[in-house]
């Protein structure tokens, strides 16, 4: 497993100070049978993303001369790892430069969403992986794990000066809006584009009076494809000014979203809201960023790169089996996870060697 591991762990961690970090986090209080941190880094690794049990672990890392313990020692070890891997996770993505501009000169698209992660014979969401994906950089730039009752924001992720963040309609909040501007900074500028639930905001025309979004729906005549106006969100302090792209599904794709929902409404015993049936016939977007320099359709065909980062977590699942969770216990569990995002960060800064280059082409 990794036969010139000084080399990988130097192009993976780059000038981050191991030892400093796990002196910090105490994961390395004593170091009976495990020489530094990057042996236990290395231990978490094979645990991880490398697929091996307990013992097995134990036993490669003596072959290899990585560490001398026990399964139950190495157990404990990890346990301990929690706040250490954390720590190296994140300074990995804080040393990553922003991606170049993507679609708009001076702006960086990042694209906020979250994944569930299930203990052994679980049927439910036990954690939760929160990330922001950079676009232009092709590569997670934000990693955040909590139980299930950790919920998504789209301030999760400090915002960066230029940022555009597109998120789903979990996002759809008015304290999340609000705060992810915010964290660009009073001098600087961070916009958003978010999709829309029919119940998600209480909106007011620019005047102040009452917006009713599914009103505006029905009213909009068959043979309009799209709307595009200015609106204010009330809640979590002032007024917040933003701007409401509404456009009409294709037939067929309407329907299948009729379906969903019914579906679901079926599923969960409950009676389905007409608004809802009605709503599933739109795309509505809300967003921060004027009309003149943004267009609808260009608001549109951003938010449709979201589907980028389903991509990155089906890749985590299927590649590196971010969904096999084997531990029970909350830090052993926290440890296993945190040891495969270290590995997706690496494996996303390898992964620009080749972005470099386009294809050659035939002779």
């Amino acid at each position: 497993m990794f036969e010139d591991w000084p080399s990988f762990v130097e192009r993976m961690v780059g000038k981050i100070d191991l030892d400093a970090l796990a002196a910090e986090t105490k994961a390395l209080v004593r170091r009976r049978g495990v020489p530094d941190a990057e042996a236990l880094l290395r231990l978490a690794l094979a645990r991880g993303p490398g697929g091996l049990s307990l013992r097995d672990t134990a036993a490669w890392a003596h072959l290899a001369g990585v560490a001398e313990l026990t399964d139950a020692s190495l157990n404990d070890r990890l346990h301990n790892s929690c706040e250490f891997l954390a720590a190296v996770g994140s300074a990995m993505l804080k040393s990553k430069v922003p991606g170049a501009d993507f679609r708009w000169p001076g702006r960086v698209l990042r694209i906020s969403d979250g994944t569930c992660v299930s203990k052994p014979g679980s049927k439910g969401t036990d954690w939760r992986v929160h990330a922001v994906y950079d676009l232009g950089a092709a590569g997670f730039s934000h990693f955040d794990v909590t139980d299930a009752r950790g919920g998504e924001a789209l301030n999760r992720g400090v915002a960066i000066p230029g940022e555009i963040r597109l998120a789903d309609r979990n996002y759809s909040t008015a304290k999340g809006f609000r705060r992810f501007v915010a964290s660009a900074g009073e001098d600087a500028s961070a916009d958003y584009i978010v999709r829309l639930r029919w119940s998600s905001l209480r909106l007011s025309t620019p005047e102040g009076k009452k917006f009713d979004l599914v009103a505006h729906m029905l009213a909009m005549k068959a043979d309009k494809p799209s709307d595009d106006l200015n609106v204010l969100i009330q809640g979590a302090g002032d007024p917040m000014p933003a701007r409401l792209v509404i456009v009409r599904k294709p037939e067929e794709a309407a329907r299948a979203e009729r379906e969903r929902v019914e579906k679901m409404a079926r599923n969960k015993g409950k009676r389905l809201d007409p608004r809802s049936l009605l709503a599933a016939e739109f795309i509505v977007l809300a967003t921060s960023l004027q009309a003149e320099a943004f267009p609808a359709g260009e608001i549109l065909a951003a938010y449709r790169l979201r589907r980028q980062i389903e991509l990155a977590f089906k890749r985590l699942k299927s590649l590196l089996n971010l969904d096999l969770l084997p531990a029970r216990t909350e830090r052993g569990a926290k440890s296993w996870i945190w040891a495969h995002l270290i590995l997706a960060i690496a494996t996303d800064d390898h992964s620009q060697d080749f972005l470099a280059f386009s294809p050659s082409g035939p002779a």
